[in-house]
């Protein structure tokens, strides 16, 4: 006999494989929102982390910045006591170029021949003075020729004048302070004296 099937057996296979759907589908959304967190925290990870470096970095440039500023500084610093240390220097080697400069215009000054002014601008020497002739005042550029510590006498003028009633000549003459090493320095005070 033949058995005849009154069931809705597509009917119960069409929600088997509805609800077989619904729990695939539930699951993929469950999945994907699950990989979807994952990532989500690990960026946010990964950006919280970025964050934290870019912070110590910028803490870092803030403190390099002011070590740069203080070295700008140090550097003005040194700068400064650079040049006050070259020009103590060259006060400290020209101290005693008035010294030799007095003390050889003592030693050639002829008789007959008075300085009125002696000006020092640099290595250049101005002089203004009365001299009893003319012969005097060659006498004397003779001198600071021949001197160690002078050179090149320039005769700039010389006028007979009356002073104090007495008839002289008034000179202006030019010449050059000539810088002696310090090893040539005792000699040349030797033989000034000699002279």
């Amino acid at each position: 006999m033949m058995r005849i099937n009154l069931l809705p057996h597509r009917e119960e296979k069409r929600r088997a494989q509805q609800m077989q759907f619904i729990v695939l589908s539930a699951l993929s959304l469950l999945f994907g929102a699950m990989i979807v967190g994952l990532v989500h925290v690990a960026i946010g990870a990964q950006i919280s982390y970025q964050e934290r470096r870019n912070a110590y970095l910028q803490q870092e440039t803030a403190v390099l910045d002011k070590q740069i500023a203080e070295i700008r500084k140090l550097r003005e610093q040194t700068q400064s006591l650079l040049a006050r240390k070259t020009v103590v220097e060259n006060l400290q080697s020209t101290r005693a170029d008035v010294v030799h400069l007095l003390d050889q215009m003592l030693r050639i000054l002829p008789e007959g021949v008075h300085l009125k002014t002696l000006r020092q601008n640099g290595l250049k020497i101005s002089v203004v003075g009365y001299a009893q002739s003319n012969a005097r005042v060659s006498t004397l550029m003779r001198s600071i020729e021949d001197s160690s510590w002078m050179s090149s006498p320039t005769l700039v003028e010389i006028h007979a004048t009356n002073v104090g009633g007495a008839r002289l000549n008034e000179f202006s003459l030019n010449f050059d302070l000539t810088r002696q090493d310090d090893s040539a320095a005792p000699v040349a005070g030797k033989t000034g004296k000699k002279g």
